[in-house]
């Protein structure tokens, strides 16, 4: 997400921090880096001048150029100025005066609604809602059947009335169904157009004053930059969006559509896409992205998916393990496997406050499928194999070795790394039960 932005932003930044004290000059220079960065991104051009020019008026107070540490102010202010322009506040779904919620999600062709519409669903499930889709989209091409297939895939109902049925009694019909039984949200996808058109505006209309929705969320590309403001500001003088979901947020060209859609139109991001998978959906919070953006990592998240992969037990219970030396390559594996459901391992890694510039200097290495050598090892292993990695003789090594597809090197080098892994986890649990821990790391229970 925004590598090449990210990357120039950081070693403009990063200049700034081998000067010491900085002047008026060093600023501008660095402010017209800043310009061509944002500007290469596909930011809009209002957007990134009056960006620059904040950035800038701060920047250059006596109080900044004055300061012990000039650089460390100055990537505050880009990150406080980033985040106005981002939205300030992560912006909630609204609440409904009575129930059901109902969410109707309008686009272009392509734009990925039918797709987000699950998603979307799948997403509010996690929160403990009731949700239920509608099949609003009757002329494109199989389009009831994808919603159909995604709804069994994540086992939540959809709502129909085939393709030969009106768009604005489909839309009524499913509200009235989600009352009669009970579910709420109700999300409903909608026909969209390879191009904005009259007659896609008014049956959008007429769908809106029928069902009275919620929220009317725009789903738009990204990756499409400029077209994708200019789509917003029209659905919005027709419709009066009230949210965006910006799809496609895991690419990295053109992605100056996020840095510009709030601040031109004034509709709140709500929700970004990061990915192919049903679970690729995540809540949108302006602080966060602009965290990521300035390569200074996105802590929350990270928590919040490692959350959902296991329990506080169980986190307590290999946390204990890990401390111990006892943490055997069963747990290893169960923890690799874990990580994985969490998201990319490059992604992941990024999120770590100060791993950005690293990440640069070995991503080829850092892929998921550096993982599957690892698994195929200790998956060729026996249970007593896992639990006893130092009783492995050779010829086990080697037995290992076939039977995973890899060299015995490959294992050789797994079993050598996981040791010295162990024998540093046992030096920080002998820290720890003395109270020698570094500050920071939570105390041994």
């Amino acid at each position: 997400m925004f590598e090449s932005l990210s990357d120039r932003l950081q070693d403009t930044l990063g200049k700034l921090a081998r000067k010491g004290q900085l002047t008026e000059k060093d600023v501008d220079e660095a402010m017209k880096e800043v310009r061509r960065a944002l500007l290469e991104a596909d930011v809009n051009f209002r957007v990134v001048k009056d960006f620059v020019a904040k950035v800038r008026e701060r920047a250059i107070g006596q109080d900044v150029l004055k300061s012990l540490s000039p650089y460390q102010t100055v990537i505050g202010i880009v990150n406080e100025e980033l985040i106005a322009v981002l939205g300030a506040e992560r912006e909630p779904l609204r609440a409904p005066d009575r129930p059901p919620q109902v969410i109707m999600l309008v686009g272009l062709q392509g734009s990925g609604k039918t797709t987000h519409a699950a998603k979307l669903a799948a997403h509010l499930r996690k929160e403990g809602r009731n949700p239920i889709l509608v099949a609003g989209d009757v002329y494109r091409p199989a389009a009831v059947n994808q919603l159909q297939t995604l709804g069994k895939q994540i086992n939540i109902p959809v709502f129909d009335e085939g393709i030969q049925a009106n768009p604005v009694d489909i839309a009524a019909h499913g509200l009235q169904h989600a009352r009669e039984r009970g579910f709420n949200p109700v999300i409903i996808d909608t026909a969209g157009r390879l191009q904005v058109d009259e007659r896609m505006m008014q049956e959008l209309v007429n769908v809106k004053a029928k069902i009275a929705p919620t929220e009317i969320l725009l789903v738009a590309d990204a990756m499409t930059g400029q077209e994708a403001v200019g789509v917003a500001e029209e659905f919005h003088r027709q419709l009066g969006v009230t949210g965006l979901i910006l799809t496609k947020m895991d690419g990295d060209a053109r992605g100056g559509a996020a840095l510009s859609i709030r601040a031109v139109t004034g509709v709140p991001i709500k929700f970004i896409g990061t990915g192919e998978k049903i679970d690729a959906l995540e809540a949108f919070y302006p602080d966060r992205l602009a965290t990521r953006i300035l390569g200074m990592g996105d802590v929350q998240t990270l928590m919040e998916r490692a959350k959902e992969q296991t329990s506080e037990a169980e986190a307590e219970r290999v946390s204990k393990r890990m401390m111990k030396g006892s943490f055997d390559l069963g747990d290893f594996l169960d923890q690799l496997q874990k990580i994985k459901k969490m998201g990319p391992i490059g992604d992941l890694l990024g999120m770590i406050p100060g791993m950005g510039n690293q990440l640069r200097q070995v991503k080829d290495q850092i892929s998921d499928d550096a993982t599957k050598s690892i698994e195929a090892i200790i998956q060729s292993m026996t249970p007593y194999e896992r639990r006893h990695p130092d009783m492995i003789s050779s010829s086990r090594r080697r037995r290992i070795a076939r039977g995973s597809g890899c060299t015995t090197a490959e294992v050789n080098q797994l079993l050598s790394q996981f040791k010295e892994m162990r024998k540093m986890m046992g030096q920080m649990g002998n820290m720890a039960k003395k109270g020698r821990m570094p500050k920071g790391f939570p105390p041994l229970r």
